[in-house]
């Protein structure tokens, strides 16, 4: 066989091999392609039950219940159209708070709770530090 014929036979299962790994690459992917399920999805969808999810949402005020041992606690996640309890123990972000997005990682149990492992506090665009909150920030003039 010639040079040339070889090297394109190598392109073709060259590129057939990086179809195939794409391939089985997206079908794994698939059921996890959301970033976290709203409360509004997953009162529509059901339940996925048996394997760690993310759920996102806001918290609802008034919802952020601590328990006596000091670690635990117990709030509400809402999208507006559905509302989700959820179970945390551990220490929460310096940014959660009601009425304030989070995103809680976890499993649902099936009585439609929540049981979180992990919080991430979500904040807008207009972010600022506690440390930075009254510093203006200090821009050098040149004057000629």
């Amino acid at each position: 066989m010639k040079a040339k014929h070889q090297r394109l036979v190598l392109a073709v299962l060259a590129l057939a091999a990086i179809g195939g790994a794409s391939g089985l690459a997206l079908s794994a992917l698939k059921d996890q392609a959301a970033f976290f399920y709203a409360p509004g999805d997953v009162a529509k969808q059901g339940l996925p039950l048996g394997r760690d999810v993310r759920l996102g949402g806001m918290v609802t005020a008034g919802s952020i219940h601590k328990r006596a041992d000091g670690v635990t606690i117990d709030f509400r996640v809402t999208d507006g159209k559905a509302t989700v309890p959820v179970n945390f123990k551990g220490i929460t972000p310096d940014l959660f708070k009601e009425k304030s997005g989070v995103v809680a990682e976890g499993r649902f149990n099936p009585d439609g709770s929540f049981t979180a492992t992990n919080l991430l506090a979500k904040h807008d665009e207009r972010y600022m530090p506690p440390q930075m909150a009254g510093v203006k920030p200090s821009g050098a003039s040149l004057k000629q």
